[in-house]
This record gives structure tokens, sequence and C-alpha cells, in this order.
């Protein structure tokens, strides 16, 4: 009989453990005081409380109200840091995003690509006051980036630039949180931490329920993997995002933006990263940008799908290496791949396990009698329950408690079948990124319109996302 706390292992994974074990202890060691020193644990002590501190500042609703026109820590500031916005049909939310942006950072320093735009997303830029060209055709996100990189001499110009989405908008406190990670000669991209905007009106339950089941996603990926994966000491994380990421323009001429046959670069260019050699990612849970996240279920399941096939197809482009990256990613996908087989197998066993005991007659029928023998003689009602569900909603209510918001437990019964469904679109990608190749042109999900709320749509919002 499987336990129930090593079926939640094989369901929710031991990768998670592992990071989030790693993040506890990048937590409370402080600056490395004992590994590099001897130092009294009165001393050590008080460095590990000073981390958890600066933790602990970055959570919802902690984190510290500041001017927006104070100076960045660090020696890299504002004006030195190019800000390059990809967007195809963006009019909904790129003047907002760009309102964010141009709130923190020259309006000289912005450039706006777009790709193949059939609606009034140049004139929007344009009004805006920021650099803006246009792709030759409609070349995908990649292939838009790498060519507006090209033609605004974006290496030759600035150190550092900043990939943001045109549905993206920056805290104020981004550049100040994100920029200081620079001054680690070793750092050669910095990922930000990514809120999902779901405090819009006019959504319905539906879409809210998919909306607070991303930002579920966020929380648990970036608190608990994220920020153990991006410890400088043991640094291997996946992808950094791109929504809202910064790199060295030092290393873009060795990172093949645009390979042939990828659906998004995101993951691409974090591979390219380690496994040429190029530097370390670094990440803080303070350098906060909110992102629209799909709102209707036809939208959730192509971008779900996307990001699922994008994933698999950067594994197939890139072959391992002796490295801890490879590690890291060997770990990730097998448990990716034994957690969704257990996930879409789940509905089926639950079925097996409790319709004979609702209908005693069909343990008769012919194939269900036998199954229903196999299935108990392994698995058992109440471990099912106490590894996969109540282990489901415990997590929803960690987010709902660090980020302070009780939907999550609202929401928090439905958010396995949206696991189901998440699960069975990585397994359905897996065999089609071998088989099949992608142009990288992009559909953008349906957007909101910005729900105007004063000086709050460019400054830093606390809650947004939360």
């Amino acid at each position: 009989m499987v336990p129930w706390w090593l079926m939640a292992v094989l369901v929710f994974g031991a990768n998670f453990m592992f990071w989030g074990g790693i993040g506890l202890l990048r937590a409370t060691v402080a600056c490395g005081g004992w590994l590099r020193s001897r130092v009294s644990w009165r001393s050590w002590l008080l460095r590990a409380l000073a981390d958890l501190r600066d933790v602990w500042s970055a959570l919802p609703e902690r984190r510290r109200n500041r001017r927006h026109d104070d100076p960045p820590c660090g020696s890299i500031g504002v004006d030195r840091v190019a800000v390059l916005m990809p967007a195809h049909n963006e009019e909904l939310v790129i003047s907002e995003s760009l309102e964010s942006v141009t709130a923190l950072v020259p309006r000289s320093n912005i450039h706006v690509v777009s790709d193949g735009s059939t609606d009034r997303t140049v004139e929007l830029a344009e009004r805006a006051g920021v650099n803006v060209i246009s792709t030759h055709a409609n070349v995908g996100k990649a292939g838009a980036l790498r060519e507006a990189v090209e033609r605004f001499g974006l290496v030759e110009r600035y150190p550092i630039v900043l990939l943001l989405d045109a549905d993206t908008r920056l805290d104020g406190n981004y550049f100040r949180a994100a920029l200081p990670l620079f001054d680690n000669p070793e750092v050669a991209a910095v990922a930000g931490f990514v809120r999902s905007d779901w405090d819009r009106s006019g959504l319905s339950v539906l879409g809210r329920l998919l909306v607070c089941h991303r930002q579920r996603i966020y929380a648990l990926g970036q608190y608990l993997l994220k920020f153990g994966q991006t410890w400088l000491r043991c640094n291997a994380t996946h992808i950094v995002p791109g929504f809202a990421s910064m790199y060295r323009t030092a290393v873009l001429p060795y990172i093949d933006m645009d390979p042939p046959g990828l659906v998004i670069e995101d993951f691409n260019m974090t591979f390219e990263v380690y496994q040429k050699g190029l530097g370390k990612v670094g990440f803080t849970p303070k350098a906060v940008a909110i992102t629209q996240d799909p709102d209707n279920l036809g939208d959730y399941v192509r971008q779900t799908r996307r990001w699922a096939l994008g994933l698999w197809q950067t594994v197939r482009r890139h072959r391992p290496r002796v490295n801890l990256f490879s590690c890291m990613l060997f770990l990730l996908l097998v448990e990716l791949v034994t957690s969704s087989l257990m996930m879409v197998l789940f509905p089926v066993v639950l079925l097996v396990l409790f319709l004979p005991r609702l209908f005693p007659v069909v343990t008769g029928v012919p194939v269900l009698g036998p199954l229903y023998e196999t299935v108990t003689g392994h698995v058992s009602p109440l471990g099912l329950v106490l590894g996969v569900v109540v282990v489901d909603l415990s997590l929803s209510l960690l987010v709902a408690v660090v980020m302070r918001k009780p939907r999550f437990l609202l929401f928090g019964g439905f958010f396995l079948v949206l696991r189901v469904l998440d699960c069975s679109l990585s397994l359905y990608t897996l065999p089609m990124a071998w088989l099949t190749r992608s142009t990288g042109r992009w559909r953008s999900p349906g957007r909101r319109a910005p729900v105007r709320r004063g000086a709050a749509a460019a400054g830093p919002d606390p809650t947004a996302g939360g």
C-alpha cells in the first residue's frame, strides 16, 4: 500500500521540497557567515534574521512605500538601462504599460518594436514619446527582439536591457530591487517577480478562477522554487520569464535569441546563459511586475500549451552537459513527467476507488471488478485524499496566508481540476516537440482594458495581483 506521504511526493514533487530547502538555507545563511569565517553564533543569528526580514518585507502588503524618484541602490542607474518592449496588437494595454515604465526610466531609453501589429499599437507607442520601430513582417516575439536589439544598437549603447511585455506594469520599486544584483559580475540576467493582475473589474467567475490558479502557481513557484534555484552558490533555474527580465547586453551577442523551430524565447535564452557559461541568474521577490493572465478557458489552454511546448522544444534543442544546470533540469523533467502522469490518472483512480462504494454492483462488471481490486491493493481512499486533496488544499491555505487573500480558499476546491488540465497539456506537448516545428509567430491572449485608478496606474501598488 502506497503511504499518503509518498503519494504527495510523487504528485507534488521532491523538486519543490529540495529547492524550497535551498531557499530556506539561502534566507537563513547571511552572506556566508559561518562558511567563510568563524563568527559567533550571535553574529550568525543576527545576520540570518536580517536575511529573513528582507524576504518577509518582499511579501505582499509588507513592502514599504518609497518615493519613485529615489535613486536605486547599486552602481548601475536607470539612466543606463534600455527598455525593450515587443508588441503585437496590444492597443488595449500598451499605454498603461508604457505609463508605468516611463515613470521610472527616461523616455529616450524606452524602445518598442511592433511585430506585424494591425491595430493602434504603433500609434499609441509613438504618442507616449518613446522610440518605435516595426518589423518588416510578422516574425514572432523572438525575431522582433533580435531585430530591435540590432536596429536600436542596444548592445553598444547600454550595459543593461529590460525585456518587458506590453501587458506588464512595473512596480515602482522594480529597478531599486533588481539593479543591485548586477553589481555582482557573475550575474548575467535578473528574473522579475511576477504577479497576476487579477483585481480588474469585469472578470467572470471562471475568469477569476483561472487567474487565481495562475497566481497560486506564481506564488509557489517563485517563493518555494525560484528563490532557491537562484542562490548564487548553487545557481540553476530553468527559466528567466520574458514578461519582465533584465540581461547584461554584453551577453546578448552570445545568445541565439531566435533559433528556428521554437515557439517561445525565454526558456531558450535561459538555457543559453547556463549552457554557454555566460553567467548566473539573479532573483529577488522585491522586483515585482504585474502582468495579465488569460481570463477565459480558450486563451488559458492555448497559453499553457504554448509554454509547455516551448519548454520541451528547448530541451530538444540543447544537449545536456555535465554541470549543475543539466542535473537540475533532469530532476525537473523527470518529476514533471511522473507528477503529470499521476495527476492525469488521479481522476481515474478516484473514480475506481469510490464508484464501487456508491454502487456495489459495479464490482461484478468484468473489467471494473478486477481493476478495483488491483487499485485498492496499492492505494487506499484515505491515502488518496490525504496525499493529494489535503496537500493541495494546504498549499492553497499557505498561499492565502502569505498573499493575504482569502479567495485562494474560496477557489481551493477547483485548483486540482485545473492542475489535471495543466498536466494533460504538458504530456500532450511532449511528443509534439520532436514531431513538429514552430514559426514563433504569436497570438496574444484576449486583453483586459485598464481601469484607471488615479495615480495608482503609474505608481507602486502593493496589493495588485496579490
